[in-house]
């Protein structure tokens, strides 16, 4: 760092060119309050006072819904597929089980029955694809 002949380094923060020193107050009953901590929330911004100059001075304000249910839906589906998952494991263990420690003939009853077991799975994945699909098309926005 070097210092300028003649100037004391008071130290804190650089100033800013334009700063902000017009301040103006108002009141607001609590039903008006709260109506106005909604729309700030809904906004997303942090500082309320940027949110009134953004209103004030018709600046873009962004509002940021979060749908809870929306959320709730995609984490059940994710768990959904871990399911899957797990049991894709489970099958391959269970037929490597079934081919060991049987003959072929009950080997093949008990394969013929997993089959069945697995063609109802892959029925249920395709409704849990269609719901899934139906359901970005009706409520999600793109």
């Amino acid at each position: 760092m070097t210092i300028k002949k003649g100037i004391k380094h008071k130290g804190g923060r650089k100033l800013k060119p334009d700063p902000c020193k017009h301040r103006y107050a108002i009141s607001l009953n609590d039903k008006d309050n709260a109506w106005f901590l909604s729309l700030v929330e809904a906004s997303g911004m942090e500082v309320k006072a940027h949110f009134i100059t953004a209103c004030i001075f018709e600046k873009p304000v962004k509002v940021v819904k979060i749908d809870k249910g929306t959320m709730d839906f995609y984490m059940r589906l994710t768990n959904f597929y871990g399911q899957f998952r797990a049991i894709g494991v489970n099958y391959n263990q269970v037929t490597k089980a079934i081919k060991n420690n049987f003959s072929e003939k009950k080997a093949l009853a008990f394969l013929s029955q997993l089959e069945k077991a697995t063609l109802e799975l892959v029925a249920i994945n395709k409704q849990v694809m269609d719901l899934t699909r139906e359901f970005e098309e009706k409520w999600l926005q793109k």
